[in-house]
Formats: C-alpha cells, structure tokens, sequence
C-alpha cells in the first residue's frame, strides 16, 4: 500500500508542473493589506504570535521586535486583534497562491486521486515553507471564539473563516473526483477532508525548520508527510505513490 501511495505522489509532482490545466479554478485568495509599510509590522507580529501565542503576545513585543516605539503599531492597527486579523489573512493569501498550480494542474492527471496527492503536496510544502505564518492561521478559530468583540471584528473573523472554508472545497471537490472515478475509495467527503489537512497542518507542533534548510528538503519532507495519509484511499483504480 505504501508502495501504491509513494507511486501517486511522484507521478503527480511530476504532472504539476508546466502547462495549463482544466481542474477547478482556484478560488481568489484573500488580499493582501493595502500599504506596504505594514510589511515589516505583520512580518514581526506572525513571529510573535507564532512563539509566544496570542494572548500572551501584547503590541509592546512586536514593537521590541522591529525595535520601534508602540506609535508605529498603532499607527496602522487599531487593536492587537486588528493585526492578528491581518496576519491571518497573509497566511491564507499565501496557502492559496501555493497550491494554485496545482489546482490547476490536476485537471490533466489521469486519475482523480493523482490529483488530490498534486493539491496535498503543494500544501505540505507551503506549511513548511510559511510555518510561522500557517502556525497563526491555526490560531484563528480560538480568536474567532473569544477574542472578535466588535462587530467590524466579528465580520472580518467571519471572512477569514469563509476563506478557510474555501481553501477546504478545493480538496473536497479533488476528493469528490477520486471517487467519482473509482481511484479512490468512497468515504466521507467532508470527513476525509478534514482529516487530510489536519494531517499536514500538525506539522505547525512539530517541524522546527534547519537554517541550511533548501527547497529541495521541504519537497522531500513533504513526501513524506504524504505518502502515510494517500495510503489508505487508494480505491481499485488507485496508481501507487
């Protein structure tokens, strides 16, 4: 089985890269924050959350962080949660723009789960790369819970929410594809989803990125994370790994 799995995701690699695709569009990602001198704010407020979480990261720490005063902060961001929103929403932006090739990319694989294993690599790689980034993403439902408290706030969480539920069709409908084509086994689409990016997205407790660390170890890394989940939804017109 792990042989089955291994074969699938070499075979999609290969096919993810170069011409246009007919699979599903990928949906927009969410903007990017108007002016770009608040680069430097999100960039050191995600390292910060990312460390020390996000109740007990305060404005004064991302503000030692880029060595400015609390002025500078306050300048673009209303609230600590205002800037977590904004964070958030790069993270997203960038899970995005790293699995658009491979959405795709995945209308020309010769199977529906080739595909799904394109959209679960592209993922696992943008999770590496980004990790301090996706790392607050996941913090996002705890903030949503307790932290949204005014109504420009709430509606923002609800965005950022939407456009996770969002980031999850893309994989139900690859999902849905590997079935309808018997390269799967049929089970719980929702369900399988949930499980499958849940999977990669653990990787945020446990990978601790190396500072000679290349493109090439997060790819092969990223294999790795793959091939244990693909194993078990290989259906009988399943391609190994």
């Amino acid at each position: 089985m792990a042989g089955e799995a291994k074969k699938a995701a070499k075979t999609a690699a290969k096919k993810g890269a170069g011409k246009k695709g007919t699979g599903k569009r990928a949906k927009r990602a969410p903007p990017r924050p108007k002016g770009w001198q608040k680069d430097e704010v999100i960039a050191a407020a995600a390292q910060c959350f990312m460390e020390r979480g996000f109740h007990v990261t305060t404005v004064d720490d991302v503000a030692r962080r880029l060595g400015c005063t609390k002025g500078r902060i306050y300048h673009h961001y209303a609230s600590k949660t205002d800037l977590f929103f904004d964070v958030h929403r790069e993270g997203m932006r960038r899970l995005f723009d790293a699995i658009a090739p491979a959405v795709s990319a995945a209308g020309r694989a010769r199977t529906g789960l080739e595909g799904l294993v394109m959209l679960l690599l592209a993922h696992a790689e943008a999770m590496l790369e980004h990790h301090v980034y996706e790392s607050v993403v996941a913090q996002g439902v705890q903030v949503h819970r307790f932290d949204a408290v005014t109504p420009d706030q709430r509606g923002t969480m609800r965005a950022l929410i939407a456009s996770r539920d969002d980031f999850e069709d893309l994989f139900k409908h690859q999902i849905r594809a590997a079935i309808a084509d018997g390269s799967m086994r049929a089970m719980d689409v929702s369900v399988t989803s949930k499980i499958l990016l849940g999977g990669l997205q653990w990787s945020i407790y446990w990978y601790r990125p190396r500072a000679d660390e290349t493109a090439e170890d997060r790819a092969r890394l990223a294999h790795r994370m793959v091939e244990p989940l693909v194993g078990g939804l290989i259906g009988e017109r399943g391609t190994e790994m």
